[in-house]
């Protein structure tokens, strides 16, 4: 099998949980840092598929990377590559696909009920009996559904926290999430925590370290699921 491509554009915003989930199914997969000035490829061929990662720009920034991205997200989505996006890597996919990414009415940091939207893509992708999950947020922007994809998963901060579009998915929300990752990104965004502490949708540090062996297990339950369903894409 060809690898799994693994686009990380922050050095704290690995693969996490993803990497581990290919691991145990013997998946093999290769990291493109883009963090570290590594070339986006001009075309998915040489990848069974392609997933997007993390970070703290906006896809409208003026980033030099930012533009063949998008092309290389609508090349795969052409030749039926699955693509799969985490965050920023959900709101790279949605403007590739005509969306539009701006500026939440919330910000979201911490832990947040996620609720499954009511329909067939939902029910596809999540099964006929999951309705809500708490996952990890960590964003101050948000993406519109593109033409073709069917919202699938929603909160009260966030209107759409995923869509699909075939054998694709953009997530908002992030189900990849590790301890290693939750701490690192704790340590790193303290400022940020305290500057949008007035938001409904962030919590302090503390908060969102508690019970994080439990929470990210369920988080994890969440994640094999939506994950299991996106392999069945790959070639």
């Amino acid at each position: 099998m060809k690898p799994v491509a693994i686009f990380r554009h922050s050095p704290i915003e690995g693969p996490g949980y993803f990497a581990d989930f290919l691991d145990q199914r013997r998946i093999p997969w290769r990291l493109v840092a883009v963090d570290q000035g590594v070339a986006i490829p001009g075309s998915p061929a040489a990848f069974s598929g392609l997933v997007f990662m993390g970070g703290p720009m906006s896809v409208n920034d003026d980033l030099p990377w930012i533009p063949p991205v998008l092309a290389l997200i609508r090349h795969a989505v052409a030749a039926e590559v699955p693509v799969l996006g985490h965050c920023l890597g959900g709101q790279l996919m949605a403007k590739a696909l005509g969306g539009v990414v701006s500026r939440n009415p919330v910000k979201e940091i911490g832990w947040g009920q996620v609720r499954v939207v009511d329909g067939a893509p939902a029910r596809d992708w999540l099964g006929p009996s999951l309705r809500t999950f708490v996952s990890f947020h960590w964003h101050g922007e948000t993406f519109s559904i593109p033409q073709g994809g069917e919202a699938i998963l929603e909160s009260d901060h966030c209107r759409n926290q995923a869509f699909a579009l075939g054998k694709h998915l953009g997530l908002q929300c992030h189900v990849e999430m590790t301890e290693a990752l939750v701490r690192s990104w704790c340590a790193a965004g303290t400022r940020e925590i305290e500057r949008s502490r007035q938001s409904p949708g962030v919590q302090p540090v503390d908060a969102i370290l508690q019970e994080l062996e439990g929470r990210l297990g369920g988080l994890h339950a969440v994640a094999d699921i939506l994950y299991s369903r996106w392999l069945r894409g790959l070639a």
